[in-house]
């Protein structure tokens, strides 16, 4: 296997780096946003440079090669055929979540998600004038689950749609086939359609255990089922804005195309070049990053146990820990980290302000040194206590 590496640091700062640009002229380490610290595959950035070399960027569409990708990499991961036409191209995840609110109901219905979750989550309802309804997940045996008695219970006769993430962010859950099951028999037994985010679904780390995606399950889910997916996550193409949705039945995905009209744009021709080498190259990548991650998510779980008042979960998938810091006695912990010099997403945002979220996709050093400073802090926190 080829050597890759993730531990040289490329320097951000004066990038325009979105992560990078929020503590300019500051000594934070930014562990914040859902942006990995690496270089993108070898193959990718070749090919961007061939098509920057060829000097013309037009208006452009989706070719047949990057369609046979997406249905390629779908069955041979996830066992999952499927049609050409139920693909739909998106210029990120977050505008597929929010046209999938588009096309759930009237206006004034309601649409249930599960706390805590990715941000966007919790605010696209009301962008399409639905009102939201959260349950939260139960903890238990170092894990995030679903009670499904409390989910049926927040169900409404209004609720038109089940907003899920999967594998979760910010919790780190690959949910088994049991639990896809469940819900999807919730959803089934309430008539509510299913917007699925599986954004992380190649970032699953736990060797042990497979994405399945939920509308692979039958038919008769598939038919309710809003799929959304991109290589964004995995390759770090964030910034070049391409998705896919992935929808089955005709009429549901007649609907989203007219959500979409005169509002959506069409995918840029660097998504749509980056995307399909993302897609066909030979892995390598991929299984070695895995496998940093792996090792990264070691060093965080370790360090975390070590450090008083805090508690993480074991994370299954994605690059981000979710970081439970209510025993530590810290009223407001996004701030106080950011005096020791680490810069963390704030738990509020996902619906649980005592947590804050880790994002360890980063070369081993800015991790290494982003933890030292955490521990430092609340040994000197500790410290103080002690004196006073």
């Amino acid at each position: 296997m080829q050597n890759y590496d993730f531990d040289t640091i490329v320097d951000r700062q004066g990038s325009a780096s979105l992560k990078w640009e929020r503590y300019k002229g500051r000594d934070i380490l930014p562990l914040w946003v859902a942006d990995m610290d690496f270089k993108s595959p070898p193959a990718v950035i070749d090919a961007l440079n061939r098509r920057v070399d060829h000097g013309i960027f037009g208006y452009t569409i989706p070719t047949d090669d990057l369609i046979e990708a997406v249905k390629t990499r779908l069955q041979a991961d996830f066992d999952w055929a499927i049609d050409t036409d139920w693909l739909l191209w998106l210029p990120g995840l977050v505008t597929g979540l929010n046209v999938s609110c588009r096309v759930a109901g009237d206006d004034g219905d309601d649409i249930l998600t599960a706390i805590p979750v990715y941000p966007p989550f919790l605010s696209a309802p009301a962008n399409s004038r639905h009102n939201l309804k959260t349950v939260e997940l139960a903890y238990a045996d170092n894990r995030w689950i679903y009670d499904f008695d409390r989910f049926e219970k927040a169900v409404t006769p209004s609720t038109r749609l089940f907003m899920l993430c999967n594998p979760h962010n910010p919790v780190g859950r690959v949910l088994s086939r049991a639990e896809l099951e469940k819900l999807a028999a919730l959803c089934e037994r309430h008539d509510m359609l299913i917007c699925s985010d599986e954004i992380h679904c190649d970032l699953v780390l736990d060797v042990d255990k497979r994405h399945l995606p939920i509308a692979a399950l039958d038919p008769s889910i598939a038919k309710r089922t809003i799929t959304l997916m991109a290589p964004s996550k995995t390759y770090n193409l964030p910034g070049l804005g391409c998705s896919y949705a992935i929808i089955p039945d005709g009429k549901l995905r007649g609907r989203f195309k007219r959500a979409m009209a005169g509002i959506v744009p069409g995918v840029n021709l660097m998504g749509f070049c980056a995307t399909l080498a993302a897609l066909q190259d030979d892995r390598g990548w991929l299984l070695a990053l895995r496998e940093y991650l792996r090792r990264n998510r070691e060093l965080v779980s370790q360090a975390i146990e070590r450090m008083p008042g805090l508690e993480v979960n074991r994370v299954e998938a994605t690059y981000l820990a979710w970081i439970d810091t209510h025993a530590s006695g810290i009223p407001d912990p996004v701030p106080f980290f950011e005096d020791a010099g680490v810069g963390l997403a704030e738990g509020r945002d996902f619906g649980d302000a005592r947590f804050v979220r880790l994002n360890f996709g980063c070369p081993r050093e800015i991790l290494m040194t982003a933890l030292q400073r955490m521990a430092a802090a609340l040994a000197n926190k500790a410290g103080l206590l002690q004196q006073t």
